[in-house]
C-alpha cells in the first residue's frame, strides 16, 4: 500500500517550511528527504557524502548552516550506523555519533523559528534485555555502538528538559527498502545473493532475531511526529513491527514470497550483537494513530525488483 501525500494531509504533515536533514544522503535520509521535498518543503542535506560534504562533527559549519537557514524543522539521521565498524573503531563511532549529535542539538538553539528537532536513534539503545522493549525500559548499552545510542538518545532528551527545545525521539528496529547499498545488512545482502546467484554469507549463526520494518513506513511515521511535535516533544518513540524473525526466519519468508531459493552458509563471526531485540510501539499507535502498513509479502517483489537494476558484483 502506497502512502502519498493525501494520506500524509489526513495524519499531520509539514510543508511550505525550511527543513535540514543530516544524512540525507543516507539510505532512510534519502527516503525521507524525497517525501519532504514532494510536499513543498525547501530541504537542506547535511551528509558527509553529500556535494558538499559536510560532517555533523563540524560544530563550527552545523552552527553557521542553522543560523543562516533558520530551519523550521531539524531531522538528525547521520550517524556511523554499522555494529561492525563501531567494533573496529570506537572512537569514530562515539565522536560521530554522540558528539555529532550535540553540535546539532547546540546549533539548533540558534534558530529562532524552530518547530522540531527529530533525532533518530535505535533499538541498540536500549542494550539487551528479554522480551518486547518499551520506551520506559533503560538505557543500558554495554559496547560502543549501542553506547553511543544510549548516551546520544539521552543527551537529546535532555535538551528539551533543560533548554525547552523541542526535540522528539525516534527508535527503529531493522529498516529495510530500496536504496540500501550496504550489502552487510540481511535485506540487501540477500537480494544481493540473489542477483549475483551466489551463496549468502552470514555473519551471525542464523537465531538472531529482529523487527523487519519498511522503510516508507519510517518516513511516513518520522513526519507524523515532527508535524505533531506539540504532543510529541520531550518524547523517545518506538517504531515496531509485525514482522519479528530470525534470520533464517526471513531467509525462509523470503524465499517463499520470491519462489526463489536463497542458498546461505553460517560464518557466526558477528561481534557484540544483541540476540532478540522487537519494540512495542503501542506509544505511537495511541498518541498519532501511527502503525506499520508495509509487510514484507508486500514490499520484498518490489524491492528485489530495484535490487536487480542496482546491485552490482562485488570485487
Amino acid at each position: 500500500m502506497e502512502i502519498g501525500l493525501e494520506a500524509l494531509v489526513c495524519m499531520g504533515k509539514i510543508t511550505k517550511s525550511d527543513v535540514i536533514v543530516t544524512g540525507g544522503a543516507g539510505f532512510i535520509g534519502s527516503h525521507l528527504v524525497r517525501e519532504l521535498t514532494s510536499l513543498d518543503n525547501r530541504v537542506t542535506i547535511v551528509d558527509i557524502k553529500g556535494h558538499p560534504p559536510a560532517d555533523v562533527r563540524n560544530k563550527k559549519k552545523i552552527l553557521a548552516l542553522v543560523k543562516t537557514l533558520q530551519p523550521q524543522y531539524i531531522f538528525h539521521l547521520a550517524a556511523q550506523a554499522i555494529v561492525e565498524n563501531a567494533y573496529n573503531d570506537p572512537y569514530e563511532t562515539l565522536e560521530t555519533n554522540i558528539m555529532g549529535t550535540v553540535n546539532v542539538l547546540e546549533a539548533a538553539k540558534y534558530s529562532r523559528s524552530l518547530k522540531c528537532v527529530l533525532v533518530t536513534s535505535s533499538d541498540k539503545a536500549y542494550g539487551k534485555k528479554s522480551g518486547k522493549y518499551r520506551e520506559s525500559d533503560a538505557l543500558r548499552g554495554d559496547h560502543p555502538y549501542e553506547v553511543s545510542k544510549s548516551a546520544a538518545d539521552l543527551i537529546s532528551r535532555s535538551y528539551y528538559t533543560t533548554y525547552g527545545l523541542p526535540v522528539v525521539v525516534t527508535r527503529f528496529g531493522n529498516v529495510y527498502g530500496e536504496g540500501d547499498l550496504n550489502y552487510s545488512r540481511i535485506i540487501p545482502g540477500i537480494m544481493l545473493s540473489l542477483v549475483q546467484q551466489k551463496p549468502l554469507l552470514l555473519r551471525s549463526d542464523g537465531t538472531y532475531v529482529r523487527d523487519y520494518l519498511y522503510v516508507k513506513d519510517v518516513v511516513r511515521g518520522s513526519i507524523q511526529l515532527a508535524a505533531t511535535i506539540e504532543k510529541t516533544k520531550g518524547e523517545a518513540f518506538n517504531f515496531g513491527s509485525c514482522e519479528t524473525l530470525s534470520v533464517i526466519g526471513l531467509i525462509k519468508k523470503i524465499q517463499k514470497i520470491l519462489h526463489r531459493e536463497i542458498p546461505y552458509k553460517i560464518l557466526n563471526s558477528a561481534k557484540n550483537e544483541i540476540p532478540s531485540q522487537s519494540l512495542d510501539f503501542t506509544k505511537i499507535t495511541k498518541l498519532i494513530s501511527w502503525t506499520p502498513l508495509w509487510s514484507l509479502e508486500k514490499s520484498i517483489p518490489k524491492i528485489f525488483e530495484y535490487y536487480k537494476k542496482a546491485a552490482v558484483p562485488c570485487a
